[in-house]
């Protein structure tokens, strides 16, 4: 029987982890000069949360702080059910502090040109949000409603990701006009690549190979705590330098997931297994079996 992802016991220490925490200040920091240093100023919106909440703060002047905490309310309630309590935890943690950071901390606007503001305003977010992935959390939860969207109507979470700000920059064109929106384009598309690069795998499926002295442990963490399929392949572990005569067999686990699960993921096989040998391969597509979030592998 699986556990369900919700119902995951909260891994505190993981959580706790400064460089979890530093990575979450880092990278709202980025998005909180980004937002109020070259955004608002200029009349800009990204895509995802953030440009929601630009947009709504433009027309009906809400504090931008309220607007971004109130619009990644449910997606952190998704994340929650999809993923789990650690990952939902970490998204509040970010949230909050993206959020205090765009009420309390006045940026001076960095320039008038609107394409090196596009352009760095993007890099700037992206960023940051890609530091906030790596830790283990969001602060765009646009990602998690592709994920769970993704399972009723067969799009990719790129598709959905795409449509979604594509509606949403529809609106912009007809509220902020069209020369203002395909700058918010370029900041839009700069903040993408910059995600990218930081999060270093942005491939919607991961192929999490493990290699361990306690296979045992990590098939039960696997399976029965996180709701994981896996798939064992027999092999042989030694050949070292020095040693080649030395081998023994081994199990070669292997699991689909997804890049949001990557740091919590090694950080519970670290736990059980600290020589624990890990590889991470991006993969385009997958079908059939178990995947977590999206049920098909």
């Amino acid at each position: 029987m699986h556990q369900k992802p919700g119902n995951a016991p909260i891994q505190w220490k993981s959580i706790l982890r400064m460089r979890v925490i530093l990575q979450i200040i880092a990278g709202c920091g980025l998005a909180v000069i980004s937002i109020n240093g070259f955004m608002i100023p200029n009349h800009l919106i990204d895509g995802g949360v953030a440009g929601i909440s630009i947009l709504v703060h433009e027309i009906f002047h809400i504090p931008i702080g309220l607007l971004v905490v109130l619009f990644n309310l449910p997606f952190i309630y998704l994340g929650y059910k999809q993923i789990g309590k650690s990952f939902a935890i970490l998204t509040i943690i970010a949230v909050v502090i993206l959020a205090a950071g765009l009420t309390f901390i006045h940026i001076p606007v960095i320039t008038s040109d609107r394409l090196l503001i596009a352009v760095f305003g993007g890099i700037s977010i992206g960023s940051g949000v890609g530091l906030v992935i790596r830790a283990g959390g969001v602060i765009d939860g646009v990602e998690v409603i592709a994920v769970f969207t993704k399972r009723r109507t067969g799009f990719s979470n790129s598709e959905i990701i795409l449509l979604f700000n594509a509606v949403l920059f529809a609106f912009a064109i007809m509220l902020l006009g069209i020369e203002t929106s395909m700058y918010s384009l370029i900041t839009f598309f700069a903040a993408t690549r910059a995600t990218e690069y930081v999060v270093d795998g942005i491939e919607e499926y991961t192929s999490m190979n493990i290699i361990s002295s306690k296979p045992e442990a990590i098939k039960k963490l696997l399976v029965q705590n996180m709701g994981k399929g896996i798939t064992i392949y027999k092999g042989e572990r030694g050949y070292l330098p020095g040693k080649y005569e030395e081998s023994a067999e081994c199990d070669i686990i292997v699991t689909i997931i997804s890049r949001l699960e990557i740091g919590h993921l090694q950080d519970h096989i670290s736990e059980i297994d600290p020589n624990a040998f890990v590889y991470v391969q991006s993969i385009k597509d997958a079908s059939g079996g178990i995947l977590k979030h999206k049920h098909k592998h």
